[in-house]
């Protein structure tokens, strides 16, 4: 008789938090997990404080271990899994029965592994037959998506590995403040020059040798400004132009009008520092560009990424040993999330779901006619608006996402939320989204599941279990897989191991943009460092960290430099709100804050929402230090304590995202979007300080 297996003491994995996917080391004792970093490239052996503390969230006081089923008078209440599943199994097939399939939708999230975010979409095309998908994913980075598809032919947010970044003279960090968003990465940029765009004094700024501080909304006028610079000065290099692109010529014209002179009176900058900053990169043995939320998410997020991926280009940058071009990818998933089909318009691979080819390729996977998959639907915050409303969804499942504090305009989507016939939340706390739920299910966490993720780098990379989960808790495959049999589909469809998933995801990717054919679990395993693109070859193929080495991905092997101008916000200024506002993350912080907010030293460290204020700005508005303040906006007002910053712009204000009801800073941001990318833009908008008497935190 053979032995029960022994119980797994520690298990090598990766952190729940950013893209970096720093390696860990999780360990078990009598007084929980533990963890410590390991000497994975990313992070070579450090953590940031998130990373530190991440195995608390595994022993959340609230964290949810029941479904729960809303009743009559509105209570939610423990359910056993069948009447759970039942309930939604049944109230979604009465409004697809009432209302056709695209009155159901799917909301999931950058967090989610390859395997979830592959089968969730494959759950959503067939087992529900909707095309109203999206993903939180679509308010990170889809705007960087959009450009470097366009100027690459293909989005992976770092086309090279981090380790990369050690060798560089010159970084120019275009609104990226990784410092505080993913700090171990600060080690790779030791070395370097950083040149640092960003409305606020940050601490990335803080290393800066040069911090530009423009006005919110000109940083597609400051990116012409610096091609103009670049080209007129003869810092470009004509050579890599002809020979390894397309369109300099219309886009160095548009550039033309941007003298330096005319971006200081837009921007605030000033023209010396705007030559400084070209000549700094143009000067370096090796430079990189890279981008962050700061320039992407605008409703020209497309347009401002593409003039910073034009100035690389037209250094000679990308696909050299010179540097290159790159996006900070923001969620843990973010890059692995958005290529296997839980986004509006993609299918596994990162195939469009318009592509006759590609319908035809996942359709025969998946065992249906091309015609049986639904088309494109609506992009995040379209899908969110539409919600409950005559020709939108009337029932919605969210995984993986917390809209309710995540998305724009928040007061807005609360009340789409609410007007729903069914809400269904898979979580394992209960977000400010669950609490408004018909009907939750506990899904399990990061260290009791294994799977894959893919890094910023586009590397693939390992999610292994070292607990298992709470009696009534299951995998969200699981989960799937039973409401899919209920609504009628062959159970073999639904596969609940990820390794099996891991398998159908393999060959729905094959001859995909994002290729993991050649891509396996005994691979990773083994500790193979494989990249995307790696197809299935006979002999095993070694996977890509750099993909642009000999060509682009665009069929003549060239980049295409974009025709872009600049435009301003889509809210100014004004006698009613007169002030600029921005929002972003903090070091202690993580998305809507739904995990660290549950952590006591990362809650002890920021406790509550605040606003960063010019000291004069705050004396003209009647605010103190430490003092309360209402940020208003044409859409709605947050609560936030006073921080005065000298640093800051007189016209401008900042506050994080992370906090909960009235102090969410979503309540004031401005839902206009992208027109390629879908992109909300949280980045800028139009408000007041008003001081707030009496209030308590």
């Amino acid at each position: 008789m053979s032995e029960p297996p022994a119980p797994v003491t520690e298990a090598a994995t990766h952190c729940p938090y950013c893209a970096l996917q720093c390696g860990t080391i999780l360990g078990g004792g009598d007084t929980g997990a533990t963890v410590r970093p390991a000497d994975f490239p990313v992070n070579r052996g450090r953590l940031c404080q998130k990373g530190w503390t991440a195995p608390e969230v595994l022993a959340a006081a609230d964290r949810l271990t029941r479904p729960l089923v809303r009743t009559r008078d509105g209570r939610l209440a423990p359910a056993s899994w069948d009447t759970a599943l039942d309930t939604v199994a049944e109230r979604l097939g009465a409004i697809r029965d009432r209302h056709g399939p695209d009155a159901l939708a799917v909301f999931g999230g950058g967090g989610l592994t390859n395997e979830k975010a592959y089968l969730l979409g494959k759950f959503a095309r067939l087992a529900l037959g909707t095309s109203q998908i999206d993903y939180n994913g679509r308010f990170c980075m889809s705007s960087a998506a959009s450009a470097g598809n366009a100027a690459f032919g293909m989005d992976r947010g770092l086309p090279f590995p981090v380790t990369d970044l050690r060798s560089a003279d010159t970084v120019l960090l275009a609104g990226a403040n990784p410092a505080e968003t993913m700090p171990p990465l600060m080690q790779h940029l030791d070395q370097a020059e950083l040149v640092v765009i960003d409305a606020r004094r940050t601490a990335t700024a803080q290393r800066a040798a040069l911090h530009l501080q423009p006005v919110p909304g000109t940083d597609l006028a400051l990116a012409l400004g610096l091609l103009h610079i670049a080209v007129v000065d003869g810092l470009h290099d004509p050579a890599y132009i002809t020979a390894r692109t397309r369109g300099f010529e219309p886009a160095a014209r548009r550039a033309m009008a941007w003298w330096p002179e005319r971006v200081e009176e837009t921007t605030g900058v000033p023209a010396s520092a705007l030559r400084r900053a070209a000549h700094m990169l143009a000067g370096a043995r090796r430079a990189y560009v890279l981008t962050g939320r700061g320039v992407e998410q605008h409703s020209t997020g497309t347009d401002t990424v593409a003039a910073f991926i034009n100035l690389a280009l037209a250094l000679g940058l990308p696909g050299t040993d010179r540097g290159g071009y790159g996006s900070l990818t923001g969620q843990g998933n973010g890059q692995g999330g958005r290529e296997h089909g839980q986004k509006a318009d993609q299918l596994p691979g990162y195939r469009s779901i318009t592509d006759p080819a590609a319908r035809a390729h996942v359709a025969e996977v998946w065992g249906v006619a091309p015609d049986e998959l639904p088309g494109p639907g609506r992009s995040a915050y379209e899908l969110l608006d539409a919600l409950g409303t005559d020709r939108g969804p009337r029932g919605l499942l969210v995984f993986g996402s917390n809209p309710a504090v995540s998305a724009p305009d928040a007061r807005r989507v609360a009340r789409r939320l609410t007007a729903l016939d069914l809400l269904v939340v898979a979580d394992f706390v209960p977000s400010e989204t669950a609490h408004m739920a018909d009907v939750v299910l506990p899904v399990t966490q990061w260290a009791e599941e294994e799977g894959t993720v893919t890094n910023l780098e586009g590397r693939v990379l390992r999610r292994r279990a070292l607990l298992p989960p709470p009696a009534h808790v299951r995998g969200d495959l699981q989960v799937l897989h039973d409401l899919a049999v209920r609504l009628g589909e062959p159970a073999a469809r639904y596969p609940v191991a990820p390794a099996e998933v891991f398998e159908e995801l393999r060959a729905a990717s094959r001859g995909g943009r994002a290729d993991y054919s050649g891509i396996s679990y005994e691979r990773l395993d083994a500790g193979e460092p494989l990249y995307w693109p790696c197809p299935g070859t006979p002999e095993p193929h070694p996977g890509t960290p750099r993909p642009f080495g000999d060509r682009f991905a665009h069929p003549d092997g060239r980049a295409r430099f974009a025709e872009v101008d600049h435009r301003g916000p889509a809210e100014e200024t004004g006698t009613d709100f007169p002030l600029y506002a921005t929002t972003g993350r903090v070091l202690a912080h993580y998305q809507s804050g739904a995990q660290t907010r549950r952590v006591a030293g990362l809650l002890d460290a920021v406790p509550e929402a605040y606003v960063e204020v010019h000291p004069d700005t705050a004396a003209r508005a009647g605010l103190v230090e430490d003092g309360h303040a209402l940020v208003s906006s044409a859409r709605g007002s947050m609560t936030a304590r006073v921080r005065l910053e000298p640093t800051m712009r007189p016209d401008t204000v900042f506050a994080p995202f992370h906090f909960p009801a009235d102090q969410r800073a979503n309540l004031f941001t401005h839902a206009a979007l992208d027109p390629r990318s879908g992109m909300p833009e949280f980045k800028v908008c139009a408000v007041r300080l008003d001081p707030l008497p009496g209030a308590t935190p």
